[in-house]
């Protein structure tokens, strides 16, 4: 048997077993969805309808009709719920009718049709009687006719929801059996697929792959060795032809092998012998000889690239021959000037120095003076604030003199009533005279008492003419008095604002004072940073002189070393390196 025919039968006997787990898988799946479109069809649905018929029966029409007969419900609006519960029970009974029906069930569902034409007739009445709104017969209804007609209905309908539920558990016992049933048909199948892929691994690894990684190896060992057998050469199959086949392969490639090795042999010896000779003259310093030989085209870019290398070398040599005498001249000049600079350079830092001091003293009288102006300000400020005051105390004594003014005024006021009173009083004291006159003898003790009170009269307002001057003399000393208070107060006003001028001054003295010390201290900053950097110049420029003088020696040895090799075109006697290639071959 070949491996075509062994892969086959191992490809047949895998597609058997997979197309056996399809088919009961397939079984299976078709019998579960046969038995769940049942119970759900053909069950389950049907048994909601009846569900549906039986609450809105029992809820819709026996509990709105209790309701109406409580008074917990108006008539009309039980009415219009028992309608709606009509055209629900019919919807749902049509959609039971249209399920499949047959045997026991159809008698149940005939009986409960003709119990329904009952219970609609009995329900059409009930309407009438809420239409009507006749409580008496409402009652007598509900309690001799309501219940005794649902009822029945009831009964059938619960009868047939019990055979849905019977009938869907039946169905599902022969569903879950199949299932059983499907499934250790499926285990088993499965079972004789892993035996059969089993098998199928066990001939493809024994007949093939085994003897292919056999092969394999054996060819890795040989690539490596040059010495093996390879195996299965005896075999009738693929595998042997395989193996007969790189033998004669491998046979081919070691012949040519041997061939193509002596030919490289001879032609190595010849590239490693010029490129020895060549290799020897540069050693010894001569950069004038080349390889000139005619190599074998898989070596050709050797010698492009040696004699490259030798040009590009001569050129370097050329290069840094003549430029050792031009960086001499130039690096003995830089070491001079970086010696002048250094000079240069200290006596700068020397110079920066002394600035730098300098200016940290004037930045520190400037300082000085700000804060002196400062709190010259802040005095001035201060006397501001005593003037305010006394501008404030002044202005308090002309509002009290004012009001000593207006107080005169007022005892002027009560003394010119005063005066009145003595005048009339005075004119009593004649009237009382006068009658005492008239009375004779008896009148006359009134008429002393009368002159008491003309005397008393005419004193009083003699006081009060006195009064009257001296409250003059005062209204007119109080005028005096504010007229010198509002002198003063104007006098502290230019004060004031004098003062204020000052302190306006003494600020902008103060600011542009630092201001100055502030541009001070950022010069004196930045002439120390300009000193440290002078000093590192300094630094730096000493080393670079001394690195100068270092390089003009570096420079003077590598002059002697390049004075060791031969570069000029004529001034030697260049070997030649030529050897022709094609003798070298022949022998």
């Amino acid at each position: 048997m070949t491996l075509k025919h062994k892969l086959f039968a191992c490809l047949a006997i895998l597609s058997a077993a997979l197309l056996a787990l399809a088919g009961a898988f397939y079984h299976t799946v078709r019998t579960n969805e046969t038995a769940l479109s049942t119970i759900l069809v053909d069950r389950v649905q049907p048994l909601q309808n009846l569900k549906t018929v039986s609450d809105t029966y029992a809820v819709l029409i026996v509990d709105n009709a209790v309701k109406a007969t409580n008074g917990n419900v108006g008539y009309g609006e039980a009415a219009d719920n028992m309608r709606e519960g009509t055209a629900a029970i019919e919807e749902a009974w049509k959609a039971y009718r249209a399920t499949s029906i047959d045997g026991e069930e159809e008698r149940l569902s005939r009986q409960a049709e003709a119990q329904m034409s009952t219970a609609d007739a009995a329900i059409l009445r009930l309407e009438g009687i809420l239409d009507s709104g006749n409580t008496a017969a409402l009652e007598r209804f509900v309690q001799r006719e309501l219940f005794q007609t649902i009822d029945p209905l009831s009964d059938t309908i619960t009868e047939l929801s019990e055979m849905q539920i019977d009938i869907a558990s039946s169905v599902t016992e022969e569903a879950l059996q199949d299932n059983a049933t499907s499934l250790t048909v499926v285990v088993v199948l499965a079972i004789l697929a892993v035996i059969a892929i089993a098998v199928s691994i066990f001939i493809v690894t024994r007949k093939v792959v085994r003897p292919i990684t056999n092969l394999s190896s054996v060819v890795r060992d040989l690539a490596k060795s040059g010495d093996g057998e390879l195996p299965h050469l005896e075999q009738k199959d693929e595998i042997g032809d395989m193996a007969r086949a790189i033998d004669a392969f491998l046979n081919a490639v070691l012949e040519k092998e041997r061939a193509a090795a002596a030919i490289t042999a001879r032609e190595q010896k010849m590239v490693t012998d010029t490129l020895a000779e060549g290799l020897s003259a540069l050693a010894d310093g001569d950069l004038m000889v080349e390889v000139t030989a005619d190599y074998p085209p898989a070596y050709a870019s050797l010698k492009t690239n040696y004699n490259d290398a030798v040009q590009s070398l001569r050129t370097l040599i050329e290069s840094v021959a003549s430029g050792t005498d031009s960086i001499r001249t130039s690096s003995s000049e830089i070491a001079q000037s970086s010696e002048s600079l250094a000079r240069r350079t200290e006596a700068n830092a020397a110079s920066l120095e002394q600035t730098s001091a300098a200016l940290t003293q004037m930045n520190d009288r400037i300082s000085r003076g700000a804060t002196a102006a400062k709190d010259t300000a802040q005095s001035a400020n201060e006397a501001n604030g005593i003037v305010h005051d006394g501008r404030s105390l002044a202005e308090q004594a002309m509002q009290a003199m004012g009001r000593v003014q207006e107080s005169a005024e007022g005892i002027d006021t009560v003394i010119e009533g005063l005066d009145k009173i003595a005048f009339q009083t005075r004119v009593l004291a004649m009237n009382a005279a006068v009658e005492a006159g008239r009375a004779g003898e008896a009148g006359r003790g009134f008429a002393v008492v009368a002159d008491l009170v003309s005397a008393l009269a005419m004193r009083a307002e003699e006081e009060a003419g006195s009064a009257r001057e001296q409250l003059t003399t005062t209204q007119e000393e109080v005028g005096n008095a504010v007229g010198s208070v509002k002198r003063v107060d104007a006098a502290l006003e230019q004060i004031s604002a004098s003062v204020g001028n000052v302190n306006e001054l003494l600020d902008t003295m103060a600011a542009d004072n630092q201001a100055q010390a502030s541009a001070i201290s950022e010069i004196v900053t930045a002439v120390s940073d300009m000193d440290n950097s002078t000093q590192q110049n300094a630094a730096m420029v000493e080393e670079t002189s001394a690195a100068s003088r270092q390089l003009a020696s570096e420079v003077t040895e590598l002059a002697d070393q390049a004075g060791n090799f031969r570069t000029q075109a004529g001034a030697t006697a260049a070997r030649s390196l030529e050897q022709e290639a094609t003798p070298a071959l022949m022998h």
